[in-house]
């Protein structure tokens, strides 16, 4: 069982920024997928950047791109995204998400607001 926790969701303003933080209860080394999706009222659950652990490759979203970074630290069990540039559709509910083969794991979600 790996639980997963997220924090440093806030409200900010337009163009402001934001660090994600997920903590696992595990050793991440054991853990093959670790990533962020966000789900905004109304709309379904969205990837927004995964990282393979192993190799650290990383994918985001097109909407990510060049303003959100994943990254990691395997000493502290903990995953990270930082968020430049928000923007009010960036507004969502964002959940870690951890895969260790074959099992699927999810945090319970930190809200980001961005007010314009």
């Amino acid at each position: 069982q790996v639980q997963l926790v997220e924090s440093g969701g806030n409200l900010v303003h337009s163009g402001g920024s934001l660090r994600l933080s997920c903590e696992a209860s595990v050793s991440i080394l054991g853990i093959t997928v670790m990533g962020w999706y966000r789900q905004a009222p109304g709309k379904q659950r969205e990837l927004v950047a995964t990282m393979t652990l192993m190799s650290s490759t990383t994918n985001y979203a097109d909407s990510a791109k060049d303003r959100f970074t994943i990254s990691k630290d395997t000493t502290k069990n903990m995953l990270y995204l930082e968020m430049h540039n928000l923007r009010p559709a960036d507004t969502a509910v964002y959940y870690c998400y951890a895969l260790r083969t074959p099992n699927t794991y999810w945090g319970q979600g930190t809200q980001v607001t961005v007010s314009s």
